[in-house]
């Protein structure tokens, strides 16, 4: 045989409080999972519409929470170097001469072709293809040249440049200039 108990002693049990009915302690009753059921549904019948409505929207679960927008991770842009100033190996100075017009088109000692607005230079003795800065003294124009051709044949000069160089650095006009030549590593 069931027994029931009052509907306030479940009421006060499923709303979670921690206050016992004493009759309820002492007797060591317990409920049934139907008897709780039904007094759910009974409360519901009983209260109020607000409180119903009440009710319902404490029981409705929030709505989730946008989630944020998620970038892709971009890797970190590569980092050149830093430019390194090429590093003087030897110095020297002189005059230097300048050739062009009469030579396009016609073979460098190195075998390449010789053709105008070039920045390349003649010397007597460095590798082909080194680099060398030529800075004119007379008015401190600077460029730097690839050796591709021997030369200067003429008098004390020291270095024949290409018509390309030759106009940076301002000998056109006077066909001669004294220079300062940095040999580049």
């Amino acid at each position: 045989m069931r027994r029931t108990t009052s509907l306030g002693a479940l009421a006060l049990l499923l709303s979670g409080s921690s206050v016992l009915i004493p009759a309820m302690a002492q007797s060591g009753r317990t409920i049934s999972g139907e008897a709780i059921a039904s007094a759910q549904y009974s409360e519901e019948l009983a209260a109020p519409a607000a409180t119903t409505k009440l009710a319902i929207r404490e029981v409705q679960e929030p709505a989730p929470a946008a989630e944020p927008l998620l970038r892709p991770i971009t890797p970190p842009l590569p980092i050149a170097p830093a430019p390194v100033a090429p590093r003087v190996v030897a110095t020297s100075s002189g005059q230097a001469s300048w050739y062009g017009p009469g030579f396009f088109g016609r073979r460098t000692a190195n075998g390449e072709r010789f053709r105008p607005g070039t920045l390349t230079a003649a010397h007597r003795t460095l590798p082909f293809g080194t680099k060398v800065r030529v800075t004119n003294l007379w008015n401190g124009r600077t460029t730097v040249v690839r050796i591709n051709d021997r030369g200067p044949f003429h008098g004390n000069r020291v270095i024949d440049l290409a018509h390309g160089a030759a106009s940076q650095l301002g000998v056109v006009a006077s066909g001669v200039a004294q220079v300062k030549l940095e040999v580049l590593r």
